[in-house]
């Protein structure tokens, strides 16, 4: 038998992130149950708040606490839920009493962790993440960066397990967290069950193909931003570095260093990445053949153009056209 701690925060939180994960392990628990022979349930679930006030959420929709933090004497897993993003340092500030009783829950009593989407930041503010792998919503990653230098950011990965301090990607990619949590519980029988009855993918293992790069502009070197916007408006073009660096008035190596302090990416890396952008927006909404797309985002060679798409989107060309241009299915 496992006692569940879903964590019912203060402030602007994704509350399906709440509902969902309570709604799957009660469908565990109906499975699990029949092919065990079990009388009682296998998952026991409280909704964990500072306090027994009913928190409202998006001015309309209201979720009570069953427990409080001071109730919970001890659980085995604790679910820590995801914040909107509005204003992620006022919400983790809102929120702060939950980490010495969550450091306290894996420490004294060896419970498993999980943070779901950005519920990662309440996790690192406890420092239980810090040199271990970390997953959160894309979105948020130069932010995470920034604020949590010492956990190891999986810009790519949906979950992310070290001894049972777990992390998972973005938006409703916790869906198949909640999934792997099941299968680590209940064995992969039962999350197979939970997936079917609730149709949702199962063992998706990262989210590159949902990145949307925008260019990590939160800085303060001005030639570096003139670089990357040279970059973004010339993807046709075959750029050269040491040529950028002339056009912003700096010297190879200092442009370098620079560049990757700012956006956390070599030039080389951010060229690359403009690209594939360009190529999957191209691939999403033209007619144009693969060999038009990779022409018209500057690339030559075929299999670089393929190698480096897969890279950054975990699919080859053709099956991304497939999978979201709507013209071609």
């Amino acid at each position: 038998m496992k006692h569940i701690s879903i964590i019912v925060p203060q402030g602007n939180t994704i509350i399906d992130t709440i509902i969902a994960p309570y709604n799957l392990l009660k469908i565990a628990n109906t499975y699990y149950k029949k092919i065990k022979g079990l009388e009682e349930d296998f998952f026991t679930i409280d909704l964990v708040g500072l306090n027994k006030e009913p928190v409202q959420y998006q001015n309309y929709f209201q979720i009570s606490p069953t427990k409080t933090i001071d109730e919970i004497a001890e659980t085995d897993l604790v679910i820590i839920t995801a914040f909107t993003g509005e204003n992620l340092e006022k919400d983790i500030e809102s929120n702060l009493a939950f980490v010495p009783w969550i450091k306290k829950c894996k420490i004294e009593n060896d419970a498993d962790i999980a943070s779901l989407c950005t519920g990662a930041f309440l996790l690192a503010e406890t420092c239980l993440l810090d040199d271990k792998p970390c997953a959160t919503h894309w979105m948020t990653h130069e932010y995470f960066k920034q604020r949590y230098p010492r956990v190891v950011l999986m810009p790519e990965k949906i979950i992310c397990d070290d001894n049972g301090i777990m992390s998972s990607g973005g938006a409703y990619s916790f869906l198949t967290f909640m999934l792997y949590l099941i299968e680590k519980y209940c064995g992969r029988e039962t999350a197979v069950w939970c997936s079917k009855f609730s149709e949702i993918e199962f063992d998706r293992i990262d989210q590159n193909q949902f990145m949307i790069f925008n260019g990590q502009k939160e800085h303060d070197d001005e030639p570096i931003k003139q670089a990357q916007l040279y970059m973004e408006t010339n993807f046709e073009e075959k750029l050269n570095i040491e040529n950028i660096a002339n056009i912003v008035k700096i010297n190879s190596r200092s442009f370098l260093r620079r560049f990757k302090k700012s956006t956390s990416n070599t030039p080389l890396e951010y060229i690359q990445r403009v690209k594939i952008e360009a190529a999957k927006k191209s691939l999403e909404s033209s007619d144009l053949n693969i060999q038009e797309v990779m022409h018209h985002v500057g690339y030559i060679d075929e299999k670089a153009f393929r190698n480096t798409f897969r890279k950054y989107t975990g699919l080859s060309p053709i099956k991304y056209r497939s999978k979201y241009n709507r013209k071609k299915n």
